[in-house]
């Protein structure tokens, strides 16, 4: 049975869901500028649209020219995310009104609510830092921890158990492992995104036509790079560039490997179905992930494939959750513990 919040968390996990893909719109039509103050749009609530208000922007950001399509980009996706701030703070004035009844989480959405509020101030610092690399992956990866954490509020809210199975404990390992290599292959692909490397190999599986081609992984991966120059478009060079996509190309190789071990080891424990959407997300990724290099990365292949890294850590939060129940044995029986999923019991081992 449901518990009492549960279609307000499905609602603001689909409304992330809009906003992690906004973000990507935004950031592949080389909009994240679109609007160079924040958070407002030069200076306006909405993009300036009447003349007069478009002579204003042009005296306030003469260096920075108002293109009115991407302004429009960039404050939806900033419309959108402030409406997710709004159900998450209705989240947690629910929570704690309801904070007395069994099974009703309230630090979890409190850490939603807290998330939100750094997510913000990255968005700022995207925009007052010019699109700084780090904080752009950063933000990114702010946008999917949001999207997993009111993904997993959903499922405490729902009427979906975690499970029992003789194989249950030892695939808590793998599930868990497989969940931070994929967030670390995602925090790679905002690297990719935010230096412009998705295109910095256009064959495969050879990249320039070698397998192992020239690249410069110091100034590729230096973190530390000083803060000033405008970094749309990207300041790296070829070399540099190769060295990321490259990373990014080997973690997928690595991201595939550990995944379909996972799928297969969760059909051998029984739960053919969830191996089944993982290998399915999996394939997938893997066919928009080859479709954006042949193609030289078409914006809707290029935002299906943040798609589908959503899909991906999403079925990866189901799969540890559905793993997450520490079985207790009584009297040769396995017992969930009741304090956290109610009763349920199997034959002991």
């Amino acid at each position: 049975m449901t518990k009492r919040g549960y279609r307000l968390a499905l609602f603001a996990t689909l409304l992330a869901v809009v906003v992690v893909l906004l973000g990507a719109y935004t950031r592949l039509t080389h909009a994240g500028l679109g609007c160079p103050d924040w958070p407002g749009c030069y200076g306006f609530l909405g993009v300036p649209m009447s003349e007069h208000k478009q002579l204003l922007a042009g005296e306030r950001f003469p260096e920075t020219p108002l293109e009115v399509a991407k302004g429009w980009y960039e404050m939806i996706h900033r419309y959108f995310a402030a409406a997710l701030m709004l159900l998450a703070a209705a989240l947690v004035a629910r929570a704690l009104r309801h904070r007395g009844e069994p099974g009703q989480p309230l630090k979890l959405p409190l850490l939603i609510l807290a998330l939100l509020v750094v997510q913000a101030a990255f968005g700022m610092w995207t925009v007052t830092l010019k699109l700084w690399p780090q904080v752009v992956t950063a933000h990114l990866l702010g946008g999917f921890a949001i999207l997993a954490a009111l993904f997993l509020l959903t499922l405490r809210l729902s009427a979906w158990r975690p499970a029992i199975t003789p194989l249950t404990a030892q695939l808590r390992g793998l599930a868990l492992g497989a969940l931070l290599l994929v967030i670390g292959q995602i925090a790679l692909g905002g690297w990719v995104s935010s230096n412009y490397a998705a295109v910095a190999c256009v064959d495969l599986p050879t990249c320039h036509g070698e397998w192992w081609p020239r690249m410069d992984f110091a100034n590729g991966f230096h973190l530390t790079q000083h803060i000033g120059p405008n970094y749309l478009g990207g300041q790296l060079d070829s070399d540099a560039r190769t060295a990321i996509h490259m990373a990014h190309r080997l973690g997928a190789l690595l991201v595939t490997l550990v995944l379909g071990l996972l799928a297969w080891r969760l059909h051998r424990a029984g739960d053919s179905r969830l191996g089944g959407v993982l290998l399915a997300a999996l394939a997938l990724q893997v066919g928009l992930g080859i479709g954006n290099v042949l193609l030289h990365l078409p914006l809707l292949v290029a935002v299906a494939h943040n798609a589908g890294g959503a899909a991906l850590l999403l079925t990866l939060v189901a799969i540890n959750y559905r793993l997450s129940a520490e079985p207790v044995v009584v009297a040769g029986v396995v017992r969930l513990p009741l304090w956290r999923h109610g009763l349920t019991a199997l034959p002991g081992k």
